[in-house]
């Protein structure tokens, strides 16, 4: 073999006892968990925006972000529910370059495991405290997640990991709604059967462990838009792509997925990876839930790519509060966007 091993990871324990978190702060957490569960449920009418930063790549810059978007929250809390998208690990399509803080706690800086681990806890933790807003993160390795497990609300699985065996059974055990994104190809049958997956018992093995899962019921879709074999994006927005999702889930054998639900990503291929597209993209599924009251309770929000400042920047960019990664709509548009999509559903 020729792995060189570096350093034993900490084990869960020893990172939860290091940076704990508060009963006040998992209070926090629960209250939340309840009110993204109602809506995934459908037992809330509210509408889901999951938003922030491609990647969290600075804890001062993520926390900032958090914290202003807490004070929108409480100008929208009637219609919308924000979940601050915190993602800390990042998929690379060719496996090279910037992979997230958890693997790179400082951009400038050699991979370093350990310290990443205890940084995206540490960043979590502190987001969570000074905004009151629990965050999403995407389950990359799915070895991680207990790192991160008393403070996360919300789950995402990535068209690149949604055919992964390893990230369906663990969804399985999961207890808060977990996102699975179409497949980078677009086939949506494939994006259902990772939903059927994550819903059924499973038994396998997991962390040096053999474990038992019961299934978890908030599985449910993300549309994200597809490339073509040729390079070209394919979105899965529009009207017929939700209707033709909907028609698929209530024609899900052998037996029915609970909790048919779908959250559309206005940016990834769906937006070209035009950030400014985005607003284009939502008012897009607006006017469809509008033209079809019905599908408000299929589409149960959007995901959105938003930071400080907009646009994108090479790591050593140095612009505070700007992504390293997909450009991401600046502040004021996001903030003006928000509002928008609070005034229409």
């Amino acid at each position: 073999m020729a792995f060189e091993y570096r350093k034993r990871l900490p084990g869960v324990e020893e990172i939860l006892t290091e940076l704990p978190v508060s009963p006040a702060l998992a209070e926090v957490k629960q209250r939340r968990d309840r009110e993204v569960t109602d809506i995934i449920t459908g037992k809330s009418s509210k509408f889901l925006m999951v938003i922030g930063p491609c990647s969290a790549d600075n804890e001062d810059a993520v926390c900032e972000y958090v914290a202003r978007l807490s004070k929108l929250q409480a100008r929208v809390k009637d219609k919308l529910m924000l979940l601050p998208r915190i993602y800390t690990n990042k998929p690379r399509t060719t496996g090279m370059g910037y992979k997230g803080m958890g693997h790179q706690p400082d951009p400038n800086e050699d991979p370093n495991i350990v310290a990443g681990l205890i940084a995206i806890r540490k960043m979590h933790i502190r987001a969570l405290g000074e905004s009151g807003l629990s965050a999403a993160d995407e389950m990359l390795y799915p070895g991680n997640y207990p790192y991160l497990e008393d403070v996360l609300s919300y789950v995402t699985i990535g068209a690149r990991s949604v055919e992964n065996q390893e990230h369906r059974l663990t969804v399985s055990g999961l207890d808060v709604p977990v996102g699975m994104k179409n497949p980078t190809g677009g086939d949506m049958a494939v994006m259902l059967n990772s939903v059927r997956a994550g819903q059924s018992p499973h038994i396998f093995s997991y962390n040096g462990w053999e474990v038992a899962t019961p299934g978890n019921p908030l599985a449910h879709c993300i549309l994200r838009g597809a490339v073509s074999p040729f390079g070209h994006t394919l979105p899965n927005h529009h009207y017929e792509d939700i209707m033709f999702l909907r028609d698929l889930y209530a024609k899900a054998k052998p037996t029915a997925l609970v909790n048919p639900a779908v959250i559309v990503d206005v940016s990834h291929a769906n937006s070209n990876r035009q950030f400014r597209e985005q607003p284009r993209v939502a008012q897009e599924v607006i006017n469809s839930l509008k033209f079809a009251p019905d599908l408000r309770g299929f589409v149960r929000g959007i995901m959105v790519e938003s930071y400080l400042v907009e646009g994108a920047q090479d790591v050593n960019g140095g612009v505070y509060g700007k992504s390293i990664t997909d450009a991401c709509m600046g502040w004021e548009d996001s903030e003006k966007f928000v509002l928008g999509v609070a005034d229409q559903v």
